[in-house]
């Protein structure tokens, strides 16, 4: 009986892609990383791999595939060895995208949603800003109508591939809410990023993935035309937090992944490693604490691949996928500052990339929902 969700296809394709990974973009990730850019050739390589697209429709330029080959990507990816190129393709393909192909005209999809399956445009999420991070509620950038389009005026921050995007999928205000619909009153919008009043006001800094670009955006007076309405008007929020779900749950994939690596290498380093006449490997500290690490991620993935499967299936349960997601990013966080203290002195220095995934991993906890708002979502479920 076959237990495992992947099949020969499936395992066929993470050769490939791990090939791909550990040929042609791992060689870079210490280049990017001290650039803080990753390359423009990554998106149309991609692409022309078939890669930003797994399980998209064959119409739209994907490859037909279903969840678990978009699973078996989000794995391999962290291979390259930083953090920042799966969060950058996660935006692309899992984040930016999927709307499109949900609630998009087929204009929309033969203008954006086909352009990024080939990676000649590249695509972002706008959803936080300076005063609105998880409190989606409390947007304020706004589109009004003028003629037969739009104005929108606003801000947008935290925005990943922002200063190289070709377009954003963001989320605005067209109504105020009232007390009938609290959530009411937001839309999405596919947003050029050409357009005047359109600026990248800051490439920002951060203390990890910084070879992915992340910008703050300012629109002032930005006029899109009606088409640019993705969806339904004023069922912004609702279309959002299903996006949302998707993009957790690609995180916790891609962080139980990251806690994989980081026990693969801390279990060579140990066992390479020399301290009081013997190896690091041989302490029961050392044993203990790598079993405990082990059966947390095998814990983690069997909860996250659950949540998969129901997703594979059409359907998402939020309980579960905030579950997930909340586990996996402690978990990510967890197993990279474990595997820098078994590295001791050496994981402290850039001379070793285990200080690089130790930082990368920290954004798991804040992005896509901080854990206090999966802790939340999980109590709201238990009638708190």
């Amino acid at each position: 009986m076959r237990t495992s969700p992947f099949t020969e296809q499936h395992e066929l394709l993470r050769a490939s892609i791990r090939a791909f990974v550990e040929g042609e973009l791992a060689p870079h990730a210490r280049e990017w990383e001290d650039a803080g850019w990753i390359a423009d050739w990554v998106w149309p390589r991609m692409g022309e791999l078939g890669l930003l697209g797994l399980s998209v429709p064959t119409g739209w330029g994907g490859q037909g595939g279903d969840y678990w080959s978009t699973v078996v990507l989000a794995e391999e990816l962290p291979r390259c060895g930083s953090g920042s190129l799966p969060m950058a393709i996660g935006v692309q393909t899992d984040m930016a995208t999927p709307p499109i192909l949900k609630f998009g005209t087929e204009q929309q999809k033969r203008d954006y949603l086909a352009p990024a399956m080939r990676g000649e445009k590249v695509a972002s999420i706008g959803i936080s800003e300076p005063d609105a991070g998880s409190d989606v509620r409390a947007i304020r950038t706004r589109a009004r109508p003028d003629g037969d389009g739009w104005v929108i005026d606003g801000a947008k921050v935290y925005i990943t591939n922002g200063v190289r995007a070709d377009f954003v999928t963001m989320v605005v205000r067209t109504a105020e809410a009232d007390r009938d619909d609290p959530w009411g009153g937001l839309s999405l919008f596919l947003v050029d990023a050409d357009l005047p009043g359109f600026e990248v006001a800051e490439k920002l800094d951060k203390v990890g993935m910084r070879a992915s670009d992340t910008a703050l955006i300012h629109l002032d007076g930005v006029r899109v035309p009606g088409e640019a309405l993705l969806g339904e008007l004023h069922h912004g929020f609702k279309q959002i937090m299903w996006q949302l779900q998707g993009e957790r749950l690609i995180g916790a994939i891609g962080g139980v992944a990251s806690a994989q690596l980081a026990l693969d290498g801390a279990l060579a380093y140990v066992q390479g490693r020399e301290a009081f006449g013997r190896t690091v490997a041989d302490f029961q500290v050392t044993k203990h604490t790598l079993a405990d690490l082990a059966t947390r991620i095998a814990s983690v993935r069997a909860l996250v691949y659950e949540a998969c499967d129901a997703w594979n299936q059409g359907r998402y349960d939020t309980e579960r996928i905030a579950t997930a997601k909340l586990m996996a990013a402690q978990l990510s966080f967890d197993a990279a500052d474990t595997a820098l203290q078994m590295h001791g002195g050496y994981g402290y220095s850039a001379e070793f990339d285990v200080e690089r995934s130790w930082r990368d991993a920290r954004l798991s906890r804040i992005g896509g929902g901080a854990d206090e708002v999966q802790r939340e979502i999980i109590a709201k479920h238990l009638g708190l």
